[in-house]
């Protein structure tokens, strides 16, 4: 049978090596992918990455499986790291009051499924997307990054970022306006569907 995360978390507290090789091998990709989305750099996403599990090593005693899932958890200490190190370099733009001048490359929709072109027009649709995410204000890309993306549950965003489900609502209703307005912007028609594009986002 699989071991639980709890039980691998006792073990490796015990001393059993292969246990925190078994949670990284188990957690590394998404804990990656959250890093990577909100903050565009893939050697940011490898240092959070490796602070998150670092962390992990340190701190085991600190997570409660009470208060929710590990993952949730890591991602918590995943988000403070991003945010200690867009706070340090302030790579982005954002958007509603102070709106980037930079607009991604306009993405329009073919009428045909089958034309080859479609498959361009989709990778470009995915950069637009990841471009929209990435100006967002970070207590925005966080929630559209867990949520749309992650695909955790409001309740578990909540938990990692220690905040109201009720926050976590009205962040993810505010954010996916301001992705709609920057994506018409670039000349993506229609309404946004991140559900359809999330994997290409995240390749």
């Amino acid at each position: 049978m699989t071991p639980s995360d709890d039980e691998l978390l006792r073990l490796m507290t015990s001393g059993v090596e292969d246990a925190f090789a078994t949670l990284y091998r188990r957690y590394q990709s998404r804990v990656f992918r959250f890093a990577l989305l909100m903050s565009g750099c893939p050697a940011t996403a490898d240092d959070v990455t490796q602070e998150v599990f670092l962390a992990l090593l340190r701190d085991s005693c600190q997570y409660d499986s009470s208060r929710g899932a590990l993952l949730t958890y890591l991602y918590g200490i995943a988000r403070k790291q991003v945010l200690r190190v867009l706070k340090r370099s302030r790579p982005f733009a954002q958007l509603g009051g102070e709106a980037d001048e930079a607009e991604p490359a306009p993405v329009r929709h073919l009428i045909s499924q089958d034309d080859p072109l479609n498959e361009l027009a989709r990778n470009e649709l995915a950069g637009a997307v990841r471009q929209a995410v990435l100006a967002l204000p970070a207590r925005y890309r966080e929630v559209v990054v867990l949520c749309d993306f992650q695909e955790m549950s409001y309740a578990e965003a909540a938990e990692a970022l220690n905040c109201s489900v009720g926050t976590i609502s009205s962040r993810l209703n505010r954010a996916r306006s301001l992705l709609a307005r920057r994506l018409r912007a670039g000349g993506r028609a229609g309404p946004v569907s991140l559900d359809t594009d999330r994997k290409r986002c995240l390749a």
